[in-house]
């Protein structure tokens, strides 16, 4: 990936990041890593834990950031997610928690910014936390 790409992302990021904690939701982790798979936002709200993929462009010109997100990225995310929650035991509220896969797209057009969240954009299985 070219370091142009990448800050492209990062800011892409952070500007999703900013977008969600306006509409509730915590943060809870940046830039998860797993092996060589990531996740780029682990948010937070209640009792509902989102795993977040941020897919950022200068311009629809290729397509629809949201399309960028595939079966095989999907497949990725869904391996990712579970070692987080495998790793926390669980997410952020004492009941059972939701665990849900959103997509943020964000356009950077010039000075504008365009911040489209999908939530719950696809489902795949997730096994909830073992309690020992």
């Amino acid at each position: 990936m070219t370091e142009a790409r990448q800050a492209l992302g990062e800011l892409g990021e952070r500007v999703a990041a900013r977008w969600l904690e306006r509409g509730g939701w915590r943060v809870l982790e940046r830039r998860y890593r797993c092996g060589h798979r990531d996740i780029d936002l682990v948010i937070g709200r209640e009792d509902t834990v989102a795993f977040v993929e941020v897919k950022t462009r200068r311009s629809t010109r290729y397509g629809d950031p949201v399309e960028a997100v595939n079966w095989r990225k999907r497949k990725e995310l869904a391996r990712s997610a579970q070692a987080w929650i495998d790793r926390r035991r669980g997410g952020i509220a004492r009941g059972p928690t939701v665990y849900r896969f959103d997509v943020v797209a964000v356009l950077i057009e010039g000075a504008r910014v365009r911040v489209r969240h999908l939530p719950d954009a696809f489902r795949l299985p997730v096994r909830p936390p073992t309690r020992d």
